[in-house]
């Protein structure tokens, strides 16, 4: 009996996350699942189990064999892929949720992790500090899909005692990975070509501002959250969680501070279209009250060490 199964370890998140409950727990008691084997070899360490997450016998199959004490849910297609497929979006995501949250109604696994994000959020949601309890009023596929899925994790709790919990995460930006198709990409794929010495054509507005989080808080918030006692965890459909907000050409100047020759500019595409119906900032006090969340990185010091590890690698790959 493996302690966690990460469904998604493939993408951005998962394969972040799958380390961080390989040193909690050590590589063997984690196992992972995608419909694609993840190319990180650390994350492999773990056993990996071919999914569909979309087919409702193969999910259900593994977890009841696996009685994982958490099942942490992750497969989704984002906000920029999901317009450009959107019936294909909204059956991944929901589908593969109301598989897993079926499996966890059976008791088959203690606790499920979900994801939401910031696409909630829309035109009518307030532009600073959002609350918790803000209008929900998304624009995207993917958005609609987390909106619903939110609720659809909460039926599960209060009609079977599920015990699923959920973050509304912002923007993620971290270096194991490359992004998987979110608005908020720009601010992974910029320090890439800072590294590489080229000019980064944006495809957001400068003073786009976005709620974002470095990955590595975002994960340790995810595990403090996984591991709060049943009691504390009041909200039930999903925790907003903040960190920093900040534009492309705030991320841009940082990156001169240390880099100075860096260039950008700047094509607005429909991605832009998109950020302008989100937030530029959200509150986490609900979060800080349940659970005791705190974020840690903020800008200048990511921007730090995105720049130190890529660069290193650039320098591996250059010999």
């Amino acid at each position: 009996m493996a302690h966690a199964l990460v469904i998604g370890a493939a993408g951005q998140l998962g394969i972040e996350l799958t380390l961080a409950l390989q040193r909690e727990y050590g590589a063997d008691d984690v196992h992972i699942s995608d419909i694609r084997v993840p190319q990180d070899e650390d994350v492999m360490r773990s056993r990996f189990l071919h999914l569909d997450a979309t087919d409702e016998g193969s999910v259900s199959k593994v977890i009841e064999e696996g009685k994982y004490h958490s099942v942490y849910h992750l497969a989704a297609m984002l906000s920029a892929t999901g317009e450009k497929r959107p019936i294909a979006a909204w059956d991944l995501n929901m589908q593969s949720l109301l598989n897993v949250l079926e499996a966890a109604k059976q008791g088959w696994v203690e606790r499920v992790f979900w994801p939401s994000s910031i696409a909630v959020f829309g035109p009518q949601t307030p532009r600073q500090l959002v609350p918790q309890s803000a209008v929900l009023d998304p624009t995207t596929v993917y958005g609609i899909s987390k909106q619903a899925g939110e609720y659809w994790c909460r039926y599960y709790h209060e009609k079977f005692g599920v015990d699923v919990r959920s973050i509304r995460y912002p923007g993620l930006i971290g270096h194991r990975s490359a992004p998987g198709g979110g608005t908020t990409d720009y601010a992974v794929e910029i320090y890439h070509a800072a590294v590489r010495k080229e000019t980064y054509t944006c495809f957001l507005e400068p003073d786009a501002a976005l709620p974002m989080m470095f990955m590595d808080d975002a994960v340790r918030g995810t595990l403090e959250l996984m591991a709060a006692p049943k009691d504390q965890i009041r909200v039930r459909t999903s925790y907003n969680l903040a960190a920093m907000s900040f534009t492309p050409q705030e991320v841009a100047e940082s990156i001169r501070a240390i880099l100075p020759d860096f260039k950008i500019t700047y094509a607005p595409d429909h991605r832009q279209a998109i950020a302008a119906s989100w937030p530029a900032s959200i509150s986490d006090d609900a979060a800080r009250a349940d659970w005791g969340w705190k974020p840690e990185v903020l800008l200048p010091t990511m921007t730090e060490i995105m720049l130190d590890v890529m660069g290193k690698e650039v320098e591996e790959v250059n010999g």
